[in-house]
């Protein structure tokens, strides 16, 4: 059996390829989960921070990244949550921002993140770019998203909250 060592910046490339599994079209690393990599002789240890406590999506992405370093001949993953400090909108790439709007949510405006009670205003439509946005439920799919309506072209859509 041929055992295949890689480094820190190797496997934070492989997981790179991780997608969120509630906004698919980002990466753990984009979004900012994916915190680190730890290489010792007994194995891998990825450390990561989910966007909440009690994330639902926490157990599908450690499934995934066992998955993908196994493929790689990786057996020892070991996965811990790190959680403070709490995750923070501000780890996410612009990359990931504009994705998000591309894919119809309103990402988090750095600007508007100063308070967890913004007014509609500070919500861009990802549709049709419209400040004339308001709130229909504080939740949207999951607890980091909030479900909108945009006045001007009329589409629902959700948007990714700031903390």
């Amino acid at each position: 059996m041929v055992i295949t060592t890689y480094s820190k910046e190797e496997i934070l490339e492989i997981l790179s390829a991780i997608a969120d599994p509630e906004i698919p079209v980002v990466s753990i690393q984009e979004i900012g989960m994916l915190r680190d990599v730890v290489v010792s002789e007994d194995g891998y240890e990825v450390l990561l921070t989910p966007t909440y406590t009690g994330c639902p999506a926490m157990g599908i992405i450690e499934a995934d990244i066992k998955a993908i370093l196994q493929e790689k001949g990786i057996a020892s993953v070991k996965v811990t949550l790190i959680y403070s400090p709490a995750w923070s909108t501000d780890w996410m790439s612009d990359e990931a921002k504009e994705k998000m709007r591309k894919y119809g949510i309103a990402p988090p405006a750095h600007s508007s993140c100063g308070s967890i009670f913004k007014t509609e205003q500070e919500v861009v439509c990802p549709h049709c770019s419209s400040q004339d946005t308001e709130m229909i439920s504080r939740f949207g799919a999951t607890a980091c998203k909030a479900l909108y309506k945009c006045n001007s072209c009329k589409e629902p859509f959700e948007y990714f909250k700031c903390h």
